[in-house]
């Protein structure tokens, strides 16, 4: 018994945050923004905007596509790093909005890599026997984590969430499951608690020192990509589609280059919606599946990397 992807959907803000109005709030350009990182816009939480709402507005869409009803479900996966509360979970306020029966839900943190992590644990429940179809989703309001008046990270985030139902299947889907972490770089890239004994600290914000993780992050997924492909026994030519994480435009056109793929067959998300940390690659696989440029059948490698370090690939039949 194998696992496939059934069905994907997604969710994002209506607020939208386009380098003019970056400009008016800290000292960069349209530009600069554009050059450095392919971004020219994101999106950003409203006020009813919560990272559960989110998820369950994605998963809904995702079992719409899937043709499943919430009531087949068995497993609650959500990876993110900006849940509202330690607890409950993300995933249980999602069970409870979709109306599921009493199933187990838990969050997986996980930072940028939140979504391939949950596909892979997805993976092996469904291999295991212990469930026919998991919901998996990324979810996260990271411009909220951003001091508002730092440059270096509030033009980089987005907020949204996406989603995929993942089911059991008698035909190979998910090939591939390839994760990593190495915490000595943990001070890189970092998030603190706001901590509920000292509510007034003043070290509260996401913190990024942006050339190191750069130079980190394109060295280990170039050699993701190739580790991925050399332990599937597959040939990168056979590849349809990228579906990376969506960071840096600059990143992205590393791995392309080291699969031997045109931009072409990349599915790119950046320029529209920043980096939405663990929704960023389910929100391009939705993107791929609705737009029509990813076709059943097709071979697809999806890739994220992010603080902690984490860093994982996923490569499947879609």
């Amino acid at each position: 018994m194998y696992s496939r992807v059934l069905g994907t959907g997604s969710y994002l803000p209506a607020n939208v945050r386009t380098n003019a109005d970056l400009e008016r709030m800290v000292d960069t350009s349209d530009e600069w923004i554009t050059k450095r990182t392919g971004i020219k816009e994101r999106r950003v939480a409203g006020p009813g905007d919560t990272v559960a709402f989110m998820a369950t507005e994605a998963s809904r869409r995702a079992l719409e596509s899937a043709g499943t009803d919430a009531s087949e479900i068995d497993l609650i996966l959500v990876g993110t790093s900006t849940s509202a509360y330690a607890f409950p979970s993300t995933a249980t306020l999602v069970q409870h909005a979709l109306g599921c029966r009493n199933v187990p839900a838990m969050d997986i943190s996980a930072a940028c890599s939140g979504f391939v992590y949950v596909m892979d644990i997805a993976n092996q429940y469904i291999r295991s026997g212990a469930c026919r179809k998991v919901l998996v989703v990324g979810a996260d309001i990271i411009t909220a984590a951003c001091d508002q008046t730092d440059r270096t990270t509030i033009v980089l985030f987005g907020d949204g969430a996406g989603a995929a139902v993942m089911g059991a299947s008698e035909e190979q889907g998910l090939i591939l499951s390839h994760l990593h972490s190495d915490g000595s770089y943990s001070q890189l890239l970092t998030l603190p608690y706001v901590s509920t004994q000292d509510p007034a600290q003043e070290n509260r914000f996401l913190y990024m020192k942006g050339n190191e993780v750069f130079k980190v992050a394109v060295n280990t997924l170039s050699r993701l990509v190739t580790d991925t492909f050399e332990l599937a026994g597959m040939d990168k030519g056979e590849l349809d589609w990228l579906v990376p994480h969506q960071a840096n435009l600059r990143i992205i056109k590393a791995t392309a280059d080291r699969l031997g793929l045109g931009m072409d067959r990349v599915i790119v998300t950046l320029d529209r919606q920043g980096n939405t940390s663990a929704a960023s690659v389910a929100l391009a696989l939705d993107e791929g599946v609705r737009s029509g440029r990813i076709q059943r059948g097709q071979l697809i490698l999806l890739e994220a990397f992010g603080g902690g370090f984490t860093w994982g690939s996923v490569l499947m039949r879609y």
